[in-house]
């Protein structure tokens, strides 16, 4: 085989590989974007999972911020308190209900109930038997700001236990569905400078939770 000839053959042997080559390259680039499209796919995927597992929590959260919308600070306390001991089936806020009328006929320094806060606690009672629902309720105590603030956390406390023993033994309310705290005079919902705002605030609150 002349130069010429021995040249022409190298160069197309040459020309051959190069394209061996670039297949070779292109099947290789082929299969690896199409790795990549794959698990770009799959990424896509569970990201769009994530999202709805977050919207549907989100969605839950904000159910129960919307049902406690509009209760007291006390009333929220008393959800968290519950849920963090474990004692609520649903976790949900019901309603509360305030004695102030008839609690603003305690004497300034007295936890006796009196006849119309017990008719009181016996339509509550029968409202909770009536509703026939497993519910937790917190028993809230307050006072006004007459007199130091250790005695008003003891006077508060009183209350509340007179309220929650009536409810056990007239109400027929199982004692371990029901829990006192006493705020003393943190809480005012009245001006503690009247007579009128002091006799508010000398109140006893229900919060009923499920």
């Amino acid at each position: 085989m002349n130069v010429r000839n021995r040249s022409l053959a190298l160069a197309c042997v040459a020309l051959l590989a190069g394209c061996a080559t670039k297949d070779y390259v292109n099947e290789q680039v082929a299969g690896v974007n199409k790795r990549m499209d794959g698990q770009q796919a799959d990424t896509s995927n569970k990201l769009g999972q994530t999202a709805s597992l977050y919207q549907g929590l989100e969605t839950r959260v904000n159910s129960q911020q919307t049902a406690i919308e509009g209760t007291s600070r006390t009333a929220q306390e008393a959800l968290d308190r519950a849920q963090a001991a474990g004692k609520l089936a649903e976790g949900k806020f019901l309603y509360e209900t305030t004695l102030s009328s008839q609690v603003a006929k305690f004497r300034i320094e007295g936890s006796d109930l009196t006849d119309e806060m017990k008719q009181a606690l016996d339509a509550f009672a029968a409202q909770i038997k009536a509703d026939n629902k497993n519910v937790f309720i917190e028993i809230q105590g307050h006072t006004d700001s007459f007199g130091a603030p250790a005695l008003n956390l003891a006077l508060g406390q009183a209350r509340a236990e007179a309220v929650r023993r009536y409810l056990a033994m007239q109400g027929g309310i199982p004692l371990h569905r029901m829990s006192v705290i006493s705020y003393g005079e943190s809480a005012p919902v009245a001006s503690n400078k009247t007579r009128e705002g002091r006799a508010q605030n000398r109140r006893v609150t229900l919060v009923v939770l499920q």
